[in-house]
């Protein structure tokens, strides 16, 4: 039939495309932490869930906005794993560095 070696080529070359339907977590895309709500933050950011997306979304909303990813370590249950782990993708609504 197909062997291994063609199995697993396409398995990574799929991967980053989603096509394994979610089986090693959820798939993480840019949000933009200042405008985005809890929902959408829960679902694009890996590690974050509805809790600690409603607890984002509450500091911004009585500090002010987010100036970069690592400003969300000011908020309580956040870690620097978390943020590391999704810095490809959050946005804070500025232009992106030169």
């Amino acid at each position: 039939m197909y062997s291994r070696k063609l199995i697993r080529t396409l398995i990574v070359a799929l991967l980053p495309l989603g096509v394994t339907g979610g089986a090693t977590g959820a798939w993480a895309g840019p949000v933009d932490i200042n405008h985005a709500d809890a929902a959408t933050i829960a679902k694009e950011l890996n590690g974050v869930g509805a809790s600690k997306a409603k607890a984002i979304v509450e500091y911004r909303e009585k500090n002010g906005s987010f100036k970069s990813a690592d400003d969300l370590s000011k908020v309580k249950g956040i870690g620097p794993k978390m943020i590391e782990r999704n810095r490809a993708n959050i946005r804070t609504g500025e232009p992106a560095k030169k």
